[in-house]
């Protein structure tokens, strides 16, 4: 349901939009309303999460005309999150 803060069934669990958040951008550079779509996540949460991730230095973003294209920074982060998620997940 949009607005809620769990992961869609696309990552596999629940869980927090900032790791689904990081998970799509493993995959390729977004714009905000490409992760509301990919996630069915209300807009407010995503920019929330995103100007989280901006602050600690995960992600970085690059104004495209209207838009802001946001990309992870270190490659690095995306597969200490697979690799948690996977390790949750194996758990089950």
């Amino acid at each position: 349901m949009p607005g809620d803060a769990g992961m869609p069934g696309d990552a596999g669990m629940p869980g927090d939009a900032g790791i689904a958040i990081v998970l799509q951008l493993r995959e390729a550079d977004r714009c905000v309303h490409e992760l509301v779509d990919a996630l069915d996540v209300a807009q407010p949460l995503i920019s929330q999460h995103l100007r989280v991730l901006k602050t600690a230095g995960v992600v970085q973003g690059e104004r495209r005309g209207r838009e802001v294209v946001y990309r992870l920074v270190d490659d690095h982060l995306a597969h200490i999150v697979v690799d948690a998620v996977t390790h949750v997940q194996e758990g089950k």
